[in-house]
């Protein structure tokens, strides 16, 4: 339901975690509920009030009896009912319940998701796009989102079976940026059509890869970086549908890197040449 056809919404006190609207919400954490309601739940005060600023549709917000008389609280609160969102004000015990652990934050908030759809990737000039194949950490996850919004990167794409971007763990780890980077998903066969029709240049990291990650030239714009999983790396049938293999040399007794941090060298160096390119310094 879009915000202009929402009501004032509603405020409700909970202090048991009996009550059904509180027993919904804690079943946020498993993905099969996140994938039926199409929400997710986002913690902390900064989180929410971003969220918001950037368009996304608030259902529901939580917060604390301690937050009662606060008045960016209060102020959040009003907001939000004004916007057609129900409001819970809930016993600390049920707070820390919904977020599972001990010291939760004051605030809450339950979440709508939000996909691009294949049809609204439209790469243009020295944009960077992340596309990642079959992410399974979380954290992973959500420090790349964090990255490639720290870039300026366009969008994140997920190929194939990636962990689910809206479970809690990832949220946390994009420290907000999952409210700023459009997220798409497709399947690999889907991937590798896409691909094909990309007006720049498709770079895939590989231990095979035969260039150094410092070598292409990433002005022949827009760029789409291709991750590879964990474990695994890419396919063999997403690397051929590269137009570049790079590798990232290393030195020391360790045979790879970490897939985000990988993933944030590679997105550095590239925004280095777009920089550059634009006659800035680097």
């Amino acid at each position: 339901m879009s915000e202009a056809r929402r009501g004032p919404g509603r405020v409700k006190e909970v202090t048991s975690l009996t009550n059904p609207i509180i027993k919904d919400i804690r079943l946020l954490e498993k993905k099969r509920h996140r994938d039926e309601t199409g929400l997710f739940l986002a913690e902390g005060m900064k989180l929410v009030i971003d969220a918001i600023e950037n368009g996304w549709t608030l259902r529901t917000l939580i917060y604390a009896k301690a937050g009662r008389g606060q008045d960016h609280v209060e102020a959040l609160a009003a907001r939000s009912i004004a916007q057609g969102a129900d409001v819970l004000i809930v016993s600390e015990k049920v707070l820390g319940a919904i977020a599972r652990r001990d010291n939760p934050q004051m605030v809450m908030g339950v979440f709508e998701q939000r996909w691009l759809s294949p049809s609204g990737i439209r790469p243009s000039g020295n944009e960077v796009w992340v596309a990642l194949d079959r992410v399974r950490d979380p954290g992973n996850l959500g420090t790349i989102i964090r990255t490639a919004d720290a870039v300026g990167a366009k969008g994140v794409i997920l190929v194939g079976q990636t962990t689910d971007p809206f479970a809690t763990e990832t949220v946390r780890a994009t420290m907000g940026s999952i409210f700023a980077m459009p997220l798409a998903r497709l399947s690999e066969a889907d991937f590798i059509a896409f691909a094909g029709k990309w007006p720049g240049i498709t770079v895939g990291t590989h231990l095979k890869g035969a260039v150094d990650y410092r070598k292409p030239d990433y002005t022949k714009t827009p760029v789409l970086l291709l991750m590879g999983n964990e474990q695994a790396g890419l396919t063999d049938a997403l690397a051929d549908a590269c137009s570049t293999l790079i590798k990232i040399p290393q030195a020391g007794r360790a045979d790879s890197l970490n897939l985000a941090i990988a993933t944030g060298v590679c997105l550095f160096e590239i925004r280095r040449h777009a920089l550059t390119f634009d006659g800035e310094t680097s």
